[in-house]
């Protein structure tokens, strides 16, 4: 093999999923079509599982001070985001700027990034991937253990191995600008007669605004982003306002297209991001979705390349994944119905309006929203632990993490797992199981007490030992 896994696009899932391979110890390369990074903003909005997935791999604080909203939306109607979460909110972090942060550490780790080269081939042979593409010097070709799709909504590696992409087709199309150099009023989620404007400024004399018709209906996607002035025209039609004096930095146009991979693994090729989900881009979820598809996956693809864990460890990507997404492109066009549609959704509207002032109700769709309600629950027999997030235990370091009294059954099998998995005391506060597991994405593993079932859910998670008992040396214990 010339490398252990092949990542297809340098977003910021594509990057982040590099660096978490890196901890894992696999060797990875990221093949990017663009010969420069982006320098337009893009998706600039991070949710509180979002953050404290950042925060736990020391990124959060390399993003700077990004600017705090504490009120959200659920289809432009507005709603309080607060729940336990030191992240609770959202937080405005331009696209460039977390490109850069996750390319410098994926690199810093080890990554290598070959910019300037387009796949045009992929072949799964069972044994592993072979990866064509065309590249400044000519046409090169890589052969991996595990290639992932990461390259967007429009994957050229899904395209090649026909990928099976059901959903729903565009109806509508939403015209984007970033513009400089005239005074544009915010908006937020203005609907009027005849459609919707929405204005935000992201720095200092460029606002973001957003436009659409009622009526504008599309049949398939724009070959090229619109002009300017077409921007122009649609927010003057709906707004009555004119903006063409200023001046585009970014202009783009999205539809309501929602389609999902009935698989997210294909043998050796897997699909992370946009290139497993496509979604209404409405209030940051489909980047956070990439982004935590990312974590959920590369320590696993770690784990099998480098330790040689059991196979069925990639299935439950797909198996945690897939349902995340589900929901989210559910709660995605429910959305899109209520802020899009014409005068006849606004008896809806009102009652939704009233509905998000019930406490319960508020939290239901904030967790949902902020990504904080996800937990991967394998079963009804399992501890009630089992698939929460803990997200101060997870580990900067990508390893697992046993929380056990030292010298009890669970910590001493967990010896021969010593450079994976760090044993340290369970916390003060009383749990109803001897030992906790922590996968190195912050989700409990495993909760028990017998040393049969500890040492199966460390093979099941991390793959063999890498010492046997016999020579083992005292776990690595932490205060």
């Amino acid at each position: 093999m010339d490398v252990q896994v092949v990542v297809v696009g340098a977003g910021p899932v594509g990057l982040l999923l590099a660096g978490e391979l890196r901890l894992g110890g696999a060797t990875v390369a990221v093949l990017e079509r663009l010969v420069e990074p982006t320098v337009e903003s893009r998706a600039s909005t991070l949710h509180a599982r979002t953050a404290e997935v950042l925060a736990s791999r020391g990124l959060w604080e390399r993003l700077g001070p990004a600017p705090h909203i504490p009120r959200g939306h659920f289809a432009g109607i507005p709603m309080d985001l607060t729940l336990p979460s030191r992240f609770a909110g959202q937080w405005k972090v331009p696209q460039t700027l977390t490109e850069e942060v996750l390319g410098d550490w994926a690199l810093g780790l080890g990554a290598e990034l070959y910019r300037g080269w387009t796949v045009r081939a992929v072949h799964d042979d069972g044994a592993g991937v072979t990866v064509e593409a065309d590249t400044p010097d000519g046409v090169a070709r890589l052969r991996t253990a595990y290639l992932v799709g990461c390259d967007g909504h429009e994957s050229t590696v899904r395209r090649l191995i026909g990928a099976d992409f059901p959903g729903w087709p565009a109806t509508r199309e939403l015209l984007r600008a970033d513009v400089r150099g005239v005074a544009i009023p915010n908006r937020r989620f203005e609907r009027h007669d005849r459609g919707l404007a929405v204005a935000a400024r992201i720095s200092e004399g460029t606002t973001r605004v957003m436009v659409y018709e009622h009526g504008r209906d599309v049949a398939e996607r724009r070959p090229a982003p619109p002009e300017f002035t077409e921007v122009v025209a649609a927010w003057r039609r709906v707004t009555g306002e004119e903006i063409g004096g200023g001046e585009p930095v970014w202009v783009n146009a999205f539809d309501d297209a929602h389609r999902q991979l009935s698989q997210y693994r294909h043998g050796r090729v897997l699909f992370a991001g946009d290139a497993a989900h496509v979604q209404l881009p409405i209030g940051g979820q489909a980047l956070n979705l990439g982004l935590q598809d990312a974590v959920n996956l590369g320590w696993k693809l770690a784990a099998r390349v480098r330790r040689g864990a059991p196979a069925g460890l990639l299935d439950t990507y797909h198996a945690e994944r897939h349902p995340v997404g589900r929901r989210t492109l559910t709660n995605i066009r429910a959305q899109a119905t209520l802020l899009l549609g014409d005068r006849s959704v606004e008896p809806v509207r009102s009652l939704f309006a009233e509905l998000v002032t019930i406490d319960a109700t508020r939290r239901r769709l904030a967790g949902m929203v902020s990504g904080l309600d996800i937990r991967y629950r394998p079963s009804a027999d399992e501890h009630y632990t089992v698939g929460d997030y803990l997200a101060e235990l997870a580990q900067p370091d990508g390893r697992g993490l046993l929380l056990a009294v030292p010298g009890s059954p669970a910590a001493t099998a967990a010896a021969p797992w010593r450079e994976q998995v760090t044993v340290a005391p369970p916390p003060t506060a009383p749990v109803d199981a001897a030992a906790i597991l922590v996968r190195p994405d912050g989700h409990v593993a495993w909760a028990g007490t017998s040393a049969e079932a500890a040492h199966t859910a460390l093979y099941r998670w991390f793959g063999p030992p890498s010492h046997s008992r016999a020579h083992s040396r005292p776990v690595k214990e932490i205060s």
